[in-house]
């Protein structure tokens, strides 16, 4: 089939590729157009959170208790830490989050999600997983979808461990717990 041929990228076989664009068959283009429908449904459904998904990341990581400190947190995110002030102060300032002194180390401070936080992550599930649901929306049943999400996983774990060595990447057992737009 050639790039610019019907294909069925949708609901429905025998859609026309839109545009007729050669890109179609291109890997980069293929995650260029999910990427930025996943952030467009993603930021739309995260709009209440201060900082938004990045935002999202830092609470559902704190409610993890996954990277101790502030420090820690804000490498496995790829966040530079000036940024990472301004979100944790925007979520403390929400009651989302608490910084609490690291008994281990009394110069750093470990990310706690509050009460109020958790709650706000137990609301935002099914919310997020209707946006994911409309971006995986093309895939015609459940096992497509499903198979899609382990490959996709999959190939996430693979990317990461190539990737452990360069500074302020995710470890593959950081990218196994992976949160709406990490690693």
């Amino acid at each position: 089939m050639s790039a610019t041929a019907t294909r069925a990228p949708g609901p429905g076989p025998g859609r026309q590729s839109p545009d007729g664009c050669a890109l179609t068959s291109d890997l980069g283009w293929a995650l260029g157009v999910l990427s930025r429908c996943y952030l467009k449904m993603v930021t739309a459904t995260l709009a209440d959170v201060p900082g938004g998904p990045r935002g999202y990341q830092v609470l559902a990581a704190a409610a993890r208790d996954e990277h101790g400190s502030q420090l820690a947190l804000a490498h496995h995110l790829g966040v530079d830490r000036t940024v990472m002030t301004y979100l944790l102060d925007s979520l403390a300032e929400a009651g989302l989050i608490e910084r609490h002194p690291d008994p281990a180390d009394r110069r750093a401070r470990k990310i706690v999600a509050t009460a109020r936080g958790r709650a706000l992550l137990d609301r935002l599930g099914a919310r997020l997983h209707a946006a994911e649901e409309q971006v995986l929306a093309g895939l015609d049943n459940d096992a497509d979808r499903q198979a899609f999400r382990t490959l996709l996983q999959r190939l996430a774990m693979h990317a990461a461990t190539a990737l452990d060595s360069a500074p302020g990447t995710c470890s593959a057992e950081q990218a196994a717990a992976v949160t709406p737009g990490t690693c």
